[in-house]
Order: structure tokens, then sequence, then C-alpha cells
């Protein structure tokens, strides 16, 4: 699904976006829902997730999220520029305590990471310590909790298109985890509703 991740904030969003996603598999008979993400999308199921109890829950594949929010915001999320291009939500996801992922708290479903360690935006990079996507360090994607963790050599924004995302993803939505060649140790959102076929 795409959405607006500039017009409102992190709870705003996420209500508006993962709500209607989750309607949309409950409209059709979903006995289980899983969710993939890309970046801001990653925190937008992690705060609906915080605030509803969803009985159907599935699986959570989260690609390049701020978990721990990002170096890059608290280099820049002062400045109106900023505020202007990334929005509410955008400016919520700084690294401090109480920045809005780090009082989420670790989830209580299955959740598998996906983080890439290339960049193309050399000045993101210099702001993001050890390896990074050029907007999130591989560190900042870890969350407590989670279940399995991967690093895979692609860029923040093409993390979605990267054959071996794709093919860890399916990977972990329907065996819980990925594949174990590849393992190393959740803005665009979308909830998926398998069939039983799938799973």
């Amino acid at each position: 699904m795409d959405y607006p991740s500039r017009a409102g904030s992190t709870e705003q969003l996420s209500e508006d976006v993962i709500g209607q996603a989750v309607r949309a598999c409950e409209q059709v008979g979903a006995q289980r829902i899983h969710f993939v993400t890309h970046s801001l999308g990653g925190i937008l199921v992690r705060s609906y997730l915080a605030r509803h109890t969803l009985t159907n829950v599935g699986r959570v594949v989260m690609l390049g999220p701020p978990n721990q929010g990002s170096e890059v915001v608290d280099k820049l999320g002062k400045l109106w520029l900023f505020r202007k291009v990334a929005g509410p939500a955008g400016a919520e996801l700084g690294t401090g305590t109480n920045s809005v992922p780090n009082q989420l708290g670790p989830p209580d479903y299955s959740v598998g990471e996906i983080a890439g360690n290339r960049s193309l935006n050399w000045i993101g990079s210099l702001m993001i310590p050890g390896r990074d996507d050029g907007k999130i360090s591989v560190e900042k994607t870890k969350v407590a909790g989670m279940t399995g963790h991967l690093v895979i050599p692609a860029t923040h924004p093409f993390l979605v298109r990267n054959k071996t995302a794709i093919r860890q993803t399916i990977s972990f939505l329907r065996a819980g985890r990925f594949e174990s060649a590849m393992v190393s140790g959740r803005g665009r959102s979308a909830a998926r509703c398998p069939s039983l076929e799938d799973l």
C-alpha cells in the first residue's frame, strides 16, 4: 500500500494505513495476516500492534526498519527543511530514548528483519556509524525479541526490489525463519492475506 508518509504522525499513519490494511484482510475472511514493510512501514506496524490486539496476526518482515531510530534524524531533525521533507512521522524517528521507535517496546509476534549494507547516499552515510544502507545503520534495524536478522548487499530504496530480499521474505513468511545460509544473526507497507496453500 502506498501512503502519504509526510501527512501525519506515526500513530496517525498507523491507524489510517495499517488499520485499513487489516480491515481489508478481515473483510475477505483472512485467518492469518502477515505484514511486509519497508522503512517507516515497520514502525507503523509496531505502533498499530502495540495499541491493538489482533488474534490473527501472523509474521512480520521488515526491510530497512529504523527500529532504534536513525542517526540522520538526530543530526537533521531540528532543521525546518528536514521537517518539511520528512513530515511529522519522520521527525519522530531519532535514536533517543524518547523517540517513537524506542518507546514501542519489543514485539510479541514473530519478526524477521532484512538490513542493507550498501549506500548511494554518501551524505547520509557520513552521519551514520558502522555499516548502513544510506539511511539506517545495520545495528539500528534490530529490535529486542526479533526472530531473525539478515544483512544483504542492498541500498535502502532498493531493498523492496532486491531478489535476495524477496526470496528471504517469502521464506520467513512460510517457515518463520530466513534461509540458514544467509542469516547474519519490518515508506511502503503491505499486509498480505495468504491462502492456505501458501503456508
